[in-house]
């Protein structure tokens, strides 16, 4: 799942001075990235001190700390925050993470994976629906004053198609459940867990020959970097739809436009770059094409609630408790945990 940043709000920093006061003290929580105070207060009000734009002698500090998914957590920035006993991703993506880094020092690696679930997969049916009736294509038309054209731009429907869903985890399965509301035929590939038999796929190259629609919510591993190679797409049935809304690295961007432009692809729905933000690519230009920054995971509900979830990791572990979902499970718990975090105690 991928983020935006969010207006930045006015907070008052915390003032370490000393390593006594900051042992007397409430637990101090870092945000890196841009955090909204205001979405992450609930679940530590009364159990850390948040700061949300934090300087050195914060990073020494800290805690905890809630982590966007731009941020760039390496063992040179671990080695200044020596206190650190929890690190909280607001989304699922580690790949800027280094997790077996914070393993080795004892710190948890915390993620979100249920709260942006249903804003993801709505805005994969969105883009679909976008392609199969053409929105982009008839908006310009109407816009340009050639409605005696309109006859000439085919529109699809949804309803009797199928959908190919590559990554059957919690995004994936919710996209089956909402194609099936629209009467569309679902199939699954899995390159960790095996779908249900109702729908799984021995193999990608079947969702590419059978689907009419393929959307992408598979892990990045080196095993699926490219996955939309030169070689699936010559195979995908002629005039899919390929919506990714997973890891931009999933697709080989050269290789989609080509399928395009020879009508392999009919259209194509992107949320996720490699890099991000991207450079301009041609295959950006095309009328077929629709784009978003990497914010189908972040609608008002879906953001307020990774950002409480997030906190919530931090606030479970700094009280002793092992949290919901963890990007390292092999982490244990510390022998003794802070006091000050502890149920029904006041810092």
């Amino acid at each position: 799942m991928t983020e935006r940043p969010l207006a930045e709000s006015t907070v008052t920093q915390s003032t370490v001075t000393s390593s006594t006061e900051q042992a007397a003290g409430p637990a101090v929580v870092v945000g890196l990235g841009t955090v909204d105070p205001a979405l992450v207060a609930g679940p530590l009000r009364g159990r850390a001190t948040f700061v949300a734009s934090p300087r050195p002698e914060d990073l020494a500090a800290a805690a905890g700390a809630i982590v966007r998914a731009d941020a760039v957590i390496d063992r040179a920035l671990l080695g200044r925050m020596p206190n650190l006993r929890v690190l909280a991703r607001t989304g699922v993506g580690v790949d800027l993470v280094d997790v077996a880094a914070a393993t080795e020092r004892g710190i948890a690696v915390v993620i979100t994976p249920g709260s942006g679930t249903n804003a993801v997969a709505e805005g994969v049916i969105g883009m679909a629906l976008h392609l199969a009736k053409r929105f982009g294509p008839l908006t310009s038309l109407v816009r340009s004053g050639g409605w005696a054209k309109r006859y000439e731009v085919a529109v699809g429907d949804l309803e009797g198609s199928t959908i190919g869903i590559i990554g059957y985890g919690r995004i994936g399965q919710r996209v089956g459940e909402l194609a099936r509301a629209f009467g569309m035929r679902v199939l699954a590939y899995d390159p960790v867990t095996a779908p249900p038999d109702d729908v799984r796929c021995a193999d990608v190259s079947d969702i590419a020959a059978s689907s009419n629609v393929i959307t992408l919510h598979a892990p990045l591993t080196e095993a699926t970097r490219h996955l939309v190679s030169r070689g699936f797409l010559s195979t995908v049935k002629p005039g899919a739809l390929l919506i990714n809304c997973g890891r931009g690295a999933l697709i080989d961007a050269d290789a989609v436009l080509d399928a395009l432009l020879a009508g392999q692809l009919s259209g194509v729905g992107l949320d996720v770059f490699d890099p991000e933000p991207p450079a301009h690519h041609p295959l950006f230009d095309h009328p077929d094409v629709v784009l978003t920054p990497h914010l189908m995971g972040l609608s008002r509900r879906a953001t307020a609630a990774t950002f409480a979830d997030a906190a919530r990791g931090v606030a479970d572990v700094l009280a002793g408790r092992r949290p919901a979902a963890l990007a390292n499970p092999v982490w244990t718990l510390a022998p003794q945990p802070d006091d000050r975090l502890t149920e029904g105690t006041t810092p």
